[in-house]
């Protein structure tokens, strides 16, 4: 089985051990190293050249956003998933901004760090429930964009349902729809959207104001 390598970067001994024995369980990984400071980090990612680093750059006097800037000059780049405790919006969204897919807090739990693991080596985005709120903050703060949808009512339905969390069955029975029509018209909207995964199809419903809050 080939193995998805992975540096460990957080200035907490504590939960880098955490995260080593979460990541353990699961045969398809492989922490191939862990550090504590940026300077340790630049030297790890020319030795190890893992696949993915999982950093918290909000770690005082030992990583910075800067830290992201340093894995991504690497060559060849890592993913990146970061894993922080960073309550500041605007900074959270500056990191998402400088190239970074995956976000969790470490509030998540092993299921979601190992998606996450999986989604950023795919290079689809992750976001937990936390961070989606926050994106959701923002996209309802921008002015309502008068760019039209190129999706049909139906087609918006079904975003908006897709984007809550509902699985294609819980769909069709909400729409009355068959399973296999479900599935055409999410065929159909990726197609149209030009988007990969599932978290895609979030973050276009929330960045146009498609995804109704009850």
């Amino acid at each position: 089985m080939l193995k998805t390598t992975i540096l460990l970067a957080d200035a907490q001994y504590l939960v880098r051990v955490g995260l080593r024995c979460i990541l353990a369980k699961h045969p398809d990984f492989e922490v191939v190293g862990e550090v504590a400071n940026e300077e340790d980090l630049a030297a790890a990612l020319q030795v190890l050249h893992p696949d993915v680093v999982i950093l918290d750059y909000d770690g005082p006097d030992n990583f910075s956003r800067d830290s992201i800037n340093t894995i991504l000059a690497h060559s060849p780049a890592p993913k990146i998933l970061i894993i922080s405790e960073d309550r500041d919006k605007n900074a959270i969204f500056k990191v998402l901004e400088s190239g970074v897919q995956s976000f969790l807090t470490k509030t998540c739990d092993e299921q979601e760090i190992a998606d996450a693991v999986r989604a950023a080596v795919k290079g689809d985005k992750f976001f937990c429930t936390r961070i989606v709120d926050i994106l959701l903050e923002k996209s309802f703060g921008k002015a309502d964009s008068c760019a039209p949808t190129p999706l049909s009512p139906r087609e918006i339905e079904i975003v908006q349902l897709v984007a809550k969390g509902y699985i294609a069955k819980e769909i069709a029975d909400l729409l009355h729809l068959s399973t296999h029509t479900v599935y055409t018209h999410r065929k159909n909207i990726m197609k149209k959207l030009q988007l990969q995964t599932p978290s895609e199809l979030m973050l276009y419903a929330l960045n146009n104001g498609i995804l109704e809050l009850n």
